[in-house]
């Protein structure tokens, strides 16, 4: 407040400042024009209060010497115009060391504010690469777990009663609750030798009895109001519904059960529909633990080579991760850290390799009637706008199978300091166990190297070139072998044919000892192979030789084979191979494309 010349106040209000010079900084760092009169047009000072004009503020005050200088200097008045906002840098109004110069917009500060922003969204960057290499490990793991086997019992349903909700377990039906069922113990006696008696006085008695005659109370009532309800029709009515549900319940778990058996006597008959249904539920039911990763397989089952083709949808490229995280440049750009692209690719054929193994255990494990001779994976990668690519392909038959354990031993990989969750493409456990079933990995899946697939499950009738050489090799093995020819021994096997020797009992249809050569070649088969399988018989000490083709034989061949030195080598060609085929195996086999 403001007071006149006799001490009373005038009712103005005049604003006190802590100290000395303060408006004058307040405007100056805010680059406002000051008022060369503001500061003497406020009066006298208040009583018991510094006089704001002893500062120097007033164009009238004596400047004091000193240090007071620089003061005076910041809060005096200064010149109207253009350059009055602000002080002069250079002049004696130059502003306190470390303040920030107005005319430089992009100062220290904001230079270190930018860093320091650059560095956080780099360090967010990178945890989030990190985040999908702890995805991709996670996924490593889930994907070697053990599958739970899919077989017929284990699909079996089983029926349990449920009682009436009005039947009460600790009443029997007819029996009127006793109070010598309910009553408590008398209490011992203080004295042993004065036989039992009765302490009415006892509390902790007194209180069992009170209870007792509670929990009687409520069975007589319980007891006698189902006694009432037992001939009202709303009773009845209530449990024929309940029987009629129970009924129900049991003739579904019936139902399912005789049409679960009905599958499994079609499956033990090879009916391929039966087949592919179990196998189908069992591949789905081991892609529970990674239901996050889809990767659907399909199954297609030949009984003619009694051989299951899966086809296994391939997970995306991009689920690897191909960065190994961010870093700061010097000059504050965010560069990415590219991880290697041989590491990218063996973490990706890792998964490959978990997932096609994790297919063939569910196959094998659900085959408990031994109807499969051998099983057939392809790994597909397919992209839209492309052609499906084949990055795997497994050829393996029942004993490769048997003799392999799929699956790693208790964890899927060990971490360790210079690796991580990574390991090399030779030591993976799940890709060496694929290479041990003969399979056929892609070198690079980034630069899209396909691998020729051992067969595909196209056509309901397969021919020849559709077959793998599994397939092939379990064709002909069961042609001869239905035909006679026991003791089966193959001795060399490829994709193009097989070698083998065998022996039929005298008076069967292949008497004596043989020497087999069955080949799928397109291409004829020429004199000098007829000369090297007599050759064969001559090493084996057999009798006879068989030369087996799913193509024609040259015009040389036949005659060299109807000559008197060559006559125990017998000849079967395309169509022989389809004649037996409907023969001995009651099915059909396409002819050659």
């Amino acid at each position: 407040m403001q007071y006149s010349a006799d001490g009373q106040s005038d009712g103005t209000a005049t604003v006190q400042f802590p100290q000395p010079g303060f408006l004058a900084s307040v405007f100056r760092d805010l680059g406002a024009d000051e008022d060369p009169e503001a500061d003497g047009a406020a009066g006298p000072p208040a009583p018991g209060r510094p006089d704001p004009g002893a500062a120097g503020s007033g164009p009238s005050a004596p400047a004091p010497a000193g240090p007071a200088t620089t003061d005076q200097a910041s809060t005096g008045p200064r010149p109207s115009g253009p350059d009055s906002f602000g002080p002069d840098p250079s002049g004696p109004g130059a502003s306190t060391p470390g303040a920030a110069d107005p005319a430089d917009p992009a100062g220290p500060d904001q230079a270190v504010a930018a860093h320091a922003r650059a560095a956080a969204l780099t360090h967010h960057r990178t945890l989030t690469v990190r985040a999908e290499h702890d995805r991709l490990a996670d996924l490593l793991r889930r994907a070697a777990l053990p599958v739970s086997a899919m077989d017929f019992e284990s699909q079996l349903r089983h029926y349990e009663p449920r009682p009436y909700p009005a039947d009460g377990p600790a009443v029997v039906e007819g029996a009127e609750p006793r109070w010598e069922d309910f009553a408590p113990a008398d209490p011992a006696a203080a004295d042993p030798g004065s036989g039992p008696s009765r302490r009415l006085l006892d509390s902790g008695y007194q209180r069992e009895l009170a209870q007792a005659r509670l929990t009687h109370q409520r069975a007589l009532r319980e007891w006698r109001t189902r006694r009432a309800e037992a001939g009202s029709p709303a009773a009845d009515e209530s449990r024929r519904a309940h029987e009629a549900a129970e009924e129900a319940r049991a003739r579904a778990v019936r139902e399912y059960n005789d049409s679960l058996e009905e599958c499994r006597r079609a499956y033990r008959l090879a009916e391929p529909a039966a087949v592919e249904s179990l196998l189908e539920r069992a591949l789905a039911a081991a892609e529970t633990a990674t239901q996050d990763l889809p990767a659907p397989c399909r199954a297609v089952f030949r009984p003619l080579t009694r051989t299951a083709v899966l086809d296994l949808d391939l997970p995306p490229l991009d689920l690897v991760p191909s960065l190994t995280g961010y870093r700061l440049a010097p000059e504050g750009d965010i560069l990415p850290v590219p991880r290697p692209p041989a590491d990218r690719a063996t973490d990706y054929l890792r998964l490959v390799a978990r997932l096609a193994l994790r297919s063939l255990q569910a196959t094998d494990a659900v085959d408990t009637d031994e109807i499969l001779a051998g099983v057939v994976l392809n790994g597909w990668l397919r992209e839209p706008g492309a052609e499906p690519l084949c990055l795997v392909s497994v050829d393996a038959d029942r004993d490769a199978l048997a003799r392999t354990r799929l699956l790693p031993p208790e964890t899927p990989y060990e971490e360790r300091d210079d690796e991580g969750v990574y390991a090399d493409a030779e030591q993976d456990e799940a890709l060496v166990r694929l290479r041990q079933l003969g399979a056929a990995v892609t070198p690079d899946p980034y630069a899209r190297a396909a691998v020729q697939p051992a067969a595909r499950a196209g056509a309901a009738v397969p021919a020849a070139p559709d077959l793998s050489a599994n397939e092939f090799a379990q064709l002909v093995r069961d042609l001869l072998t239905r035909g006679g020819l026991a003791e089966w021994s193959v001795r060399l096997r490829g994709p193009a044919g097989l070698v083998a020797t065998g022996e039929g009992a005298p008076g069967s249809a292949l008497p004596g000892r043989w020497v087999v050569w069955a080949s799928r070649d397109p291409a004829a088969v020429t004199a000098e192979q007829i000369e090297t399988l007599a050759e064969a018989v001559r090493e084996e000490s057999a009798e006879r030789g068989l030369r087996l083709t799913t193509g024609q034989f040259a015009e040389a061949a036949l005659d060299l084979s109807a000559g008197e030195g060559h006559r125990h080598i017998h000849l079967i060609d395309g169509d022989g191979v389809r004649e037996l085929a409907r023969t001995h195996l009651g099915l059909p086999l396409a002819a050659g494309r």
